[in-house]
């Protein structure tokens, strides 16, 4: 097969046809599509499924792996040794270390066969799709920055590994507790590495400079059972204890790692969020704030790329939804017990205008 990092002609498996992933927003006027397209709607449903499937489950239970998802896992171990090989380089620079293209350009050229050695031979056509996602997960190798966009990269890579059914429903815990644990903790290398710059944070009125979805998915683990509640987050017992078990306090930890001076000043977001009652009610907040202020950003979603697999198309009416053909449902909505959705999910389309 031909490297999937370069190829450029369509490749076929099981009747699909897979295509290099291209931009396709791009302009304003496309936004209104992106937010009624399939690939829209198969995000949305991706982060909801993984938020019901870690309620109440800490980042350290043990759960058992399938063979793909181990094999994900350990991607992160090469990635690892990419950076023990690609030291920073000394330079006056503030941010943005030049080694960090260095390490791109080894990522790049050797994700292809990180992701064949990953998964069965039967979805290596797929990979001229699913790597563009991978690739595009690390950050940008010429403004040596990362953000939320490349976060969303690496949703979508998972997403479209559920799409082409390499994953399954019941690898839900394994994917958001261990895969995107293990990202999580691999990016913040790379941050602090290679002093990466923040892609297009909004400064004190963001969550994060860097991450947004282990916020949503932290809250939803904590929606029940929680060991504490919201307006103790910020207490350094609880970030002590919890840090390890909870994407949401791993996340303040980190926070206080790399910024100095009054949380209230330089997180303001998160400091307003400790007044909120509920993990609940947080977590329907950060996924309505997540769909508002980035998913509906045009200088973000200019960035994000559609093949065959999650589609810049709009779905038909009454037609079902992206979200059932993932195989799985929105959270639940048992009172006391399950999230509850940010916005209702319909099972068909809505009728045409």
């Amino acid at each position: 097969m031909t490297d999937p990092g370069t190829e450029t002609e369509a490749s076929t498996s099981n009747e699909r046809k897979y295509v290099v992933p291209v931009r396709s927003v791009k302009s304003v006027n496309d936004m209104a599509l992106w937010e009624k397209s399939t690939a829209y709607y198969d995000i949305i449903g991706f982060i909801n499924a993984i938020s019901q499937a870690i309620q109440g489950k800490k980042l350290t239970i043990k759960v058992d792996p399938s063979p793909i998802t181990d094999n994900l896992l350990q991607i992160f171990d090469e990635l690892n040794k990419m950076v023990d090989e690609t030291p920073p380089l000394e330079q006056p620079q503030r941010f943005g270390n030049r080694a960090y293209r260095d390490w791109f350009e080894k990522m790049k050229t050797e994700s292809p066969k990180l992701l064949k050695k990953a998964l069965p031979a039967e979805f290596h056509p797929a990979l001229i799709e699913v790597s563009a996602y991978f690739v595009e997960s690390f950050g940008n190798a010429t403004r040596i920055d990362y953000g939320t966009g490349h976060e969303l990269a690496f949703i979508m890579f998972l997403c479209a590994l559920y799409k082409i059914h390499a994953l399954s429903e019941s690898d839900n815990l394994y994917t958001g507790l261990k895969i995107f644990n293990a990202y999580l903790v691999f990016v913040r290398r790379l941050q602090i590495c290679y002093r990466m710059e923040p892609a297009g944070s909004h400064g004190v009125w963001s969550l994060d400079d860097y991450q947004y979805v282990p916020f949503i998915w932290g809250s939803a683990q904590l929606a029940v059972n929680a060991p504490f509640e919201p307006h103790h987050f910020l207490e350094p017992d609880v970030i002590d204890r919890y840090k390890n078990e909870y994407y949401f306090i791993g996340c303040i930890d980190y926070i206080l790692q790399v910024k100095t001076g009054s949380f209230a000043e330089h997180s303001n977001q998160l400091w307003s969020i400790s007044s909120v009652d509920s993990w609940v009610k947080i977590n329907s907040g950060l996924v309505k704030k997540y769909q508002k202020e980035l998913l509906a950003k045009f200088p973000m979603i200019q960035h994000v790329l559609f093949g065959s697999i999650l589609e810049f198309k709009k779905i038909a009416p009454g037609t079902i939804l992206p979200t059932a053909r993932l195989g799985m449902l929105p959270p639940r909505r048992a009172p006391g017990q399950h999230l509850t959705p940010s916005a209702p999910q319909p099972t068909t389309a809505p009728p045409a205008p």
